[in-house]
C-alpha cells in the first residue's frame, strides 16, 4: 500500500510528517523534532499530567472540539486530520498571556514550570467549554479537570482559584487559536478512506469504516489493534516492546455510536471513556463516582470502553459494573458478528475467548436497571490511581426477598470475576443483615486474592467483604444516608458509622 504522510493542524498551520517511526509519541516529536518544549516529559506513562497538550477534532456539526491529552503515550499517526495545541500556541500576537496563563500568575498557583504548562493545557480545554466573562465552572468541575495533573507544588487552592478567575478576565484577542480557522484547517484534511502511514518497515492503518477495518483484521489476525494508546502506549515508553503493524480504531466512523437499541444502550468500540460513561451514568446514576474515578479525564478523554473491554486487565475498572449490568459484547469476524455476555469473554489472566480475527464492535448494556446498584474502588488515592479492589453489587428485591444478584469484582482473580457462592448466599433469602454477612463469608469461596504492590491478599478478601456490608447499609430498609457511608458527601463527618467496617 502506498504510504501517505501524516497531516495535522499545528502552530497556525498545517505539518507534515512523512519518516517518523509509527510508535513515534506526540511528546517526542514536540521536543526532539520541532523543539516546542514547554511540553514536559515526567512519567512517560500518562499519569503525572506534565505532557498535557490539547487535541481538536473536527465534528459532525462543523464545530472543534478540544479534549486534554497525554502526549507521552499517544503516537503521531494519530494525529491525521486533527489539531495539535500545544502551551506555546496560548501566547497572544503582542506577547501577552492568554487569560488561563494570568489567572494562575494573578491567583499564586504558577509551579516550578515543570508541571505548570500541563495545568495550562488542562485549564486551556476547560476554558474552551465556556464563555468568557460568563459563569466560572463549579469547584468540582475543575478538580475533575484538573485529575490528570497530580504535581501541587503551589497546593490545591491557588490553582482551583485560577480555573475560577480565568472566564472573567479579558477574553484573547482573534489569533491562531481561532476554532472557525481551525475547523476550515481540519476540513481540508479530511480523508475519504483508510489512512496508510509506513515507516522503517512498519504500517500503519487508519480505516474509516467498521467493513475496511474488519478486513484489515481478518487479513491480518495478528496485527496490533491500537485504541486510546493508554495501555498500548506504555508498552513502547516503559517496556521498549516492538508492536509490528498497527490498527487504529480512532477513525472508525460507523463504530463512534452510542444507541439505545432494544432495550439495551450500545456503545461502540471506537467512543472514548468519557463520552461513553456520560451515556451510561444518564441511566445508571450509580456509576458517577466510579466514572469520576476512573484514571483521569486525559486518559477518559483518550482510552475507549472498547479497548477497556478488549485488554480484559483484571483491574480494569469498567468490567465489574458492567458485568454485573449484565453487559454484552459484540465480537465481529468479517461480516459476521456474534454477541455473547460480557463474562464469558474473560477465560484467564489476559486470554479471552476472541477468534483470530476477531475484535470487540460494541458493548451493549441494559437500559433498565436493577432494583439496588452500586460500585465501589478501593485504592491508595482517590484519583488516578489504579484498583486494589472494584466492586459492583445489583439485586432486586421483592417482598424483602432477593430474587436475583448479580456481583462482580476486579483485583481479587486473574480476570473481572463474578461471585457465585455470595450470589448464591442472597438469592431466595430476606435482604437483611443475617444474609449480606452470610454473603460476605461466601466470598472466601469466590476468591483467593493475591499480594501485590497495591494490597495484600488479606486486605483484599477483607476490604471485598465490607464492600458488601457497605452495600447492604446503604439499600436497606432504613438505608444510612450518604453521610454516613462517604467521607465526600455533604455532611459526611458528622456521624461515624464504624459497625463492621
Amino acid at each position: 500500500m502506498e504510504t501517505q504522510p501524516i497531516r495535522f493542524y499545528h502552530r497556525g498551520q498545517i505539518q507534515e510528517v512523512a519518516d517518523a517511526p509509527i510508535t513515534r509519541t506526540v511528546l517526542q516529536y514536540l521536543r526532539e523534532d520541532v523543539r516546542c518544549t514547554g511540553t514536559k516529559e515526567g512519567c512517560a506513562e500518562g499519569d503525572c499530567g506534565a505532557c498535557t497538550v490539547v487535541i481538536g477534532e473536527l465534528q459532525d456539526d462543523g464545530q472543534v472540539a478540544f479534549k486534554a491529552v497525554n502526549s507521552c503515550i499517544q503516537f503521531l499517526p494519530t494525529l491525521d486530520g486533527k489539531a495539535l495545541i500545544t502551551v506555546e500556541d496560548l501566547r497572544q500576537a503582542d506577547g501577552t498571556l492568554h487569560p488561563v496563563q494570568e489567572a494562575l500568575v494573578e491567583c499564586h498557583g504558577s509551579q516550578c514550570g515543570f508541571c505548570t504548562p500541563g495545568f495550562v493545557m488542562s485549564l486551556w480545554a476547560l476554558y474552551q467549554q465556556h464563555t468568557p466573562g460568563g459563569d466560572a465552572p463549579a469547584r468540582s468541575t475543575i478538580c475533575d479537570a484538573l485529575t490528570g495533573n497530580l504535581c501541587r507544588c503551589t497546593g490545591y487552592r491557588p490553582i482551583i482559584d485560577a480555573g475560577q478567575r480565568m472566564m472573567a478576565l479579558p477574553a484573547p484577542r482573534p489569533g491562531k487559536l481561532e476554532p472557525r480557522s481551525i475547523a476550515e484547517a481540519l476540513r481540508g484534511l479530511r480523508r475519504d478512506g483508510t489512512f496508510h502511514y509506513s515507516a522503517a518497515g512498519r504500517q500503519f492503518h487508519a480505516p474509516r469504516t467498521a467493513s475496511a477495518f474488519a478486513a484489515l483484521k481478518a487479513a491480518e489476525p495478528g496485527i496490533r489493534i491500537l485504541a486510546g494508546s493508554t495501555d498500548v502506549g506504555l508498552w513502547v515508553t516503559k517496556q521498549f516492546r516492538e508492536l509490528g503493524d498497527l490498527l487504529y480504531i480512532g477513525q472508525v466512523q460507523d463504530l463512534y455510536y452510542v444507541e439505545p437499541r432494544d432495550g439495551m444502550l450500545e456503545i461502540g468500540a471506537a467512543v472514548p471513556l468519557e463520552p461513553a460513561y456520560a451515556a451510561l451514568t444518564a441511566h445508571h446514576p450509580a456509576l458517577e463516582e466510579l466514572w469520576k474515578r476512573f484514571a483521569s479525564l486525559p486518559i477518559r478523554n483518550a482510552g475507549t470502553l472498547g479497548g477497556n473491554i478488549a485488554n480484559g486487565s483484571p483491574i480494569g475498572d469498567s468490567m465489574p459494573a458492567l458485568i454485573a449490568l449484565g453487559a454484552e459484547v459484540v465480537l465481529q469476524h468479517g461480516d459476521t458478528r456474534r454477541t455473547l455476555p460480557l463474562e464469558d469473554l474473560y477465560l484467564a489472566y489476559q486470554k479471552t475467548a476472541m477468534a483470530a480475527g476477531e475484535f470487540v464492535a460494541a458493548l451493549r448494556v441494559p437500559l433498565a436497571g436493577p432494583a439496588h446498584f452500586r460500585t465501589y474502588k478501593l485504592s491508595k488515592r482517590f484519583d488516578e490511581d489504579i484498583s486494589a479492589v472494584c466492586a459492583a453489587f445489583a439485586i432486586d428485591v421483592e417482598d424483602g426477598i432477593v430474587t436475583r444478584a448479580r456481583i462482580a469484582f476486579g483485583g481479587m482473580a486473574a480476570t473481572p470475576k463474578r461471585a457465585a457462592a455470595a450470589e448464591a448466599a442472597l438469592t431466595g433469602q430476606p435482604w437483611d443483615e443475617a444474609s449480606a454477612r452470610a454473603a460476605m463469608a461466601a466470598l472466601g469461596q469466590d476468591y483467593t486474592p493475591l499480594t501485590d504492590m497495591r494490597a495484600s491478599a488479606a486486605y483484599r478478601a477483607r476490604g471485598a467483604a465490607n464492600l458488601l456490608y457497605r452495600f447492604w447499609l446503604e439499600t436497606r430498609a432504613d438505608a444510612l444516608p450518604a453521610a454516613s457511608v462517604n467521607v465526600r458527601a455533604p455532611g459526611a463527618g458528622a456521624d461515624v458509622i464504624a459497625a463492621g467496617v
